[in-house]
């Protein structure tokens, strides 16, 4: 488990996101090997995982982002990780920048020295196509992954439990969850490989983003997981945080969703969005301060129902997107979500259907 100051050093990409204006990508150096998530005996699971969390990250490493639009020469840009080993690029693009038709992956290139020997690897870049009306916002934990976790802090320790000794292929996937993604805007999953810097290629039928209160030692747990059960894939937003108590709590859950969301509505202004989510972790008051701030952005909402009784401040929140005629999905199984897509104009390819003014034009069974 090479974590010491004196393997060499790695990058580790994110996927990145871009308007017209600016794109922006993360990645960390680290002193690890590459997670290899495969089926060999709990304890080689619990080797992998620990490897993800006990790696050394590199501090003031410098580390250039190569990226190009295509058919055009491509342009380095310099950056310095920071004291946890990040190095965020957010960069103006020139104004010949433009989007296809449909949403597309382009490839980037990291580049740095490790050892005196010059190294580079590919990242990917999600670009919305200027037929994109509707993006999808996503939870994770309990939304598309099973983790039994509703605030207890038992539970959250046995699903740690389960992250250390399952792989993603052990791990057990929301039912239906794969049918109601991909019915809301499924397509084309990012190939695995080698590019070059400025190629395409196609992209789900609607952007989609993963907002996690995880930390980022689990991204690429987390990509396996989603590329194996068929889900669409997309940029993720996760948290920097280390095993202690404090961090296991859901105090600060909604403030990293929030702000991930807002930054994601803010790059594309012109785009409205589906969010979907849980009732273990606030998503529901969350989305909904989202909704009634931004009454035309949001198209839907639509929250899994995994604990108990709702509390005063869902209930309030429920009422209040209801008198906003904002449309509300509350439901344990994806089965009535799908009738729901229906009901709202969401399931088909074109959005040729206005939204309904409520949630009560839905299948009765639908509403909370």
């Amino acid at each position: 488990m090479p974590f010491l100051p004196t393997a060499s050093v790695r990058i580790q990409p994110y996927f990145g996101y871009r308007n017209r204006e600016r794109l922006r990508i993360t990645a960390r150096a680290l002193r690890s090997r590459v997670g290899r998530f495969e089926k060999r005996g709990k304890w080689r699971a619990a080797k992998t995982m620990l490897g993800q969390f006990a790696s050394h990250e590199v501090a003031e490493f410098p580390v250039e982002l190569e990226i190009a639009r295509p058919g055009a020469n491509s342009q380095r840009h310099q950056g310095l990780t920071d004291k946890e080993g990040f190095v965020h690029f957010d960069i103006r693009l020139d104004p010949e920048w433009s989007y296809d038709d449909h949403p597309a992956w382009e490839t980037v290139v990291f580049h740095w020295k490790t050892a005196g020997e010059e190294q580079c690897l590919d990242a990917h870049v999600i670009a919305p196509g200027t037929d994109t009306a509707l993006a999808v916002i996503s939870d994770i934990d309990d939304t598309i992954i099973e983790t039994g976790i509703t605030g207890d802090f038992r539970k959250v320790m046995r699903n740690w439990r389960r992250v250390l000794m399952q792989m993603p292929e052990e791990r057990i996937i929301v039912p239906g969850a794969d049918v109601f993604y991909n019915a809301l805007g499924g397509g084309d999953v990012l190939a695995e490989g080698e590019g070059h810097v400025g190629e395409t290629q196609p992209a789900t039928h609607r952007p989609f983003f993963y907002v996690s209160s995880s930390p980022w030692n689990l991204f690429s747990y987390l990509v396996t997981y989603i590329r194996g059960r068929g889900l669409p894939l997309g940029p993720i937003f996760l948290r920097d945080w280390g095993l202690n108590r404090e961090t296991f709590g859901s105090s600060s859950h909604g403030a990293h969703k929030r702000a991930a969301i807002d930054g994601i509505l803010g790059a594309y202004p012109d785009m409205k969005f589906a969010l979907i989510g849980d009732d273990s972790q606030g998503d529901l008051t969350a989305f909904a301060d989202v909704a009634l701030e931004n009454p035309d952005r949001v198209r839907a909402i639509f929250i899994r129902k995994v604990g108990d009784a709702m509390s005063p401040e869902e209930l309030n929140a429920k009422a209040k997107l209801k008198a906003a005629n904002i449309p509300l999905w509350l439901g344990t199984s994806y089965d009535t979500g799908h009738k729901f897509l229906a009901s709202v104009g969401l399931l088909a390819d074109e959005e040729a259907r206005a939204i309904v003014d409520s949630v009560e034009r839905t299948d009765p069974s639908t509403a909370g």
